[in-house]
């Protein structure tokens, strides 16, 4: 290699964003130091002591498959290969040697045990779509299993499927500079995405606020209007205290019409869930209700178990578009948009006000789990908080106790409603879960940072209909309970309504995501033309489940 030079052809934006280019990044233009680095992987290398027992059993058996199996067959020389994982120990081999190698375990394997003994892990497909679909096919026409790589990696947020049923969707770096009100969360911009870091310094200029959240004094905090330092982990404990501000001043105090009417329509919050009941007389959130729960099934022939309940506001039960049903329906419909769905009614997100009764619903509490690295806040174990619901005659002769989403979100998030709820806070400085004097304890944050940033985000989110933004990456996705910093996130996004609007909600930036041709590609990727459905498995269960530790 004698030149390296960036890339300059890139489209031009639009007229009122900043264009592209510059892009340099230190990392592409070191890109000859890992050509020339002499840690460059050139050939296949393998376990010195598992490659001289296979030299051995191939020199004793013609057949590759008894080779393997007399290798299997002695828990001595099984043992003496697996003992030293995680000790180094590569030799250089070939490329015909190894094959040899891994076919014929993989023959072995399945003769023994059956094909789905046989799980594999491919590299993600947004980096090649092809080469991730030569490894998952292979799997899929063996039997094997595939294993995931949402999860395993770390890069790609599990939170978004959960949430979304969905692959991760960010928008493009370009839509920072449309954004009013910006938190970079657990994302170092300046370091992880530095081609783009231009479009988060320049919005400065328009008067976008920038907030810093992270536990060190990184590169982005330098570019920050403000910077909090959360307790390493504690980031979801950070933004249910938040959405604890959001929720109480601008959907209860001072309600936003935006707000309610996004949550209304793009959301589950007007939808409503069974409740189960407990030996103790509490009760606990069940399953969401179906079409099929009622007796005339709210007159939905067509896949009514897959079609969710609310009241409108005038009292009456209602399937709003929009439900999975109604997705994958005989004539699939999918558009929110009243125009588009062809009927409009307003959902109702309470059922405060049209209660028939005050039920006690129990909801679980984390906050008191001793952790060596941050304070804990003690409370019972199960929280009991008091909702209205309403009693329903089901299609099976029941009667049966339903609440809203909604309800059970301002009641998770420890809300008082006025129903002498005892654990429900009073104000903000009562040291009660999820509020900001409850933060404070854990997360080390100061109270009136918590309060002042989420008022400021959601009063920026209300005026500017959902152009605030989180921008958050791999400082709070490489974590055990990943999932619930990001949902804690993602909530306040929800209930600001920035979700899907331009400058607004979240961009997760890790690694490559998105497979824009997906569907024509699944056959490919899973061997779908020859069998379905295809073995696959999170990653992480399987290691946690199947691995078995080696002492070091």
């Amino acid at each position: 290699m004698t030149w390296e030079t960036q890339q300059t052809d890139y489209p031009r934006t639009r007229p009122d964003l900043p264009n592209h280019e510059p892009r340099g990044c230190p990392r592409g233009a070191s890109y000859s130091w890992y050509l020339y680095s002499a840690n460059r992987l050139k050939y296949p290398l393998v376990r010195k002591r598992l490659i001289e027992l296979w030299r051995e059993a191939l020199s004793r058996h013609s057949d590759p498959v008894l080779a393997w199996e007399s290798i299997m067959n002695d828990p001595q020389k099984c043992q003496s290969y697996k003992q030293v994982r995680g000790h180094g120990g590569f030799i250089r081999s070939n490329w015909k040697e190894l094959n040899q190698l891994i076919a014929a375990a993989n023959v072995w394997t399945i003769k023994t045990y059956g094909p789905d003994r046989v799980a594999g892990f491919s590299p993600i497909p947004a980096m090649s779509m092809v080469s991730y679909a030569a490894g998952t096919r292979y799997l899929s026409l063996l039997g094997g299993t595939c294993l995931s790589f949402y999860d395993w990696y770390c890069d790609l947020p599990p939170a978004s499927p959960m949430t979304w049923g969905e692959q991760t969707d960010v928008p493009e770096s370009a839509d920072w500079y449309n954004s009013a009100y910006i938190i970079a969360w657990g994302s170092n911009v300046p370091q992880t995405r530095t081609p783009d870091a231009h479009f988060f310094t320049e919005v400065r200029y328009k008067g976008t606020k920038t907030i810093a959240i992270t536990p060190d004094y990184s590169e982005v905090a330098k570019l920050c209007d403000q910077w909090l330092a959360p307790k390493q982990g504690t980031d979801s404990a950070l933004a249910m205290a938040m959405g604890h501000v959001i929720l109480k001043e601008f959907h209860l105090d001072n309600p936003s019409d935006y707000f309610l009417n996004y949550c209304r329509r793009y959301t589950d919050m007007p939808m409503l869930v069974l409740l189960d009941e407990r030996a103790d007389g509490s009760y606990v959130p069940g399953r969401m209700m179906r079409a099929s729960d009622l007796v005339d099934g709210l007159g939905e022939a067509n896949n009514p178990e897959w079609k969710t309940v609310a009241l409108n506001s005038t009292g009456e039960l209602v399937a709003p578009n929009g439900s999975i049903g109604f997705r994958w329906g005989e004539k699939g419909k999918w558009n929110l948009e009243p125009v588009a769905a062809g009927v409009e009614t307003e959902l109702s997100l309470s059922l405060l006000g049209q209660h028939d009764d005050v039920a006690g619903v129990a909801f679980p509490y984390f906050g008191g789990n001793e952790n060596p690295h941050f304070r804990s806040v003690r409370q019972e174990p199960v929280l009991v908080r008091q909702l209205p619901v309403k009693r329903l005659a089901l299609a099976d002769g029941s009667e049966r106790m339903v609440v809203s989403v909604y309800d059970l979100v301002l009641a998770n998030y420890g809300l008082d409603r006025g129903l002498d709820d005892g654990h429900s806070a009073n104000n903000y400085n009562d040291v009660k879960a999820y509020t900001p004097a409850w933060g404070e304890q854990i997360t080390g944050v100061p109270r009136r940072h918590i309060e002042t940033i989420a008022r400021e985000f959601a009063e920026t989110a209300h005026k500017t209909h959902g152009r605030s933004m989180i921008i958050l990456g791999a400082g709070v996705n490489h974590w055990y309970h990943m999932d619930m910093n990001y949902r804690g996130m993602i909530n306040m996004l929800v209930f600001c309504g920035c979700v899907g609007q331009t400058g607004g909600g979240w961009a997760h930036y890790v690694g490559q995501e998105k497979l824009r041709p997906q569907t024509g590609w699944l056959p490919l990727a899973f061997a779908l033309d020859w069998n379905r459905p295809p073995r696959q498995m999170n990653s992480t269960s399987f290691f946690y489940n199947h691995a078995k530790p080696v002492a070091l």
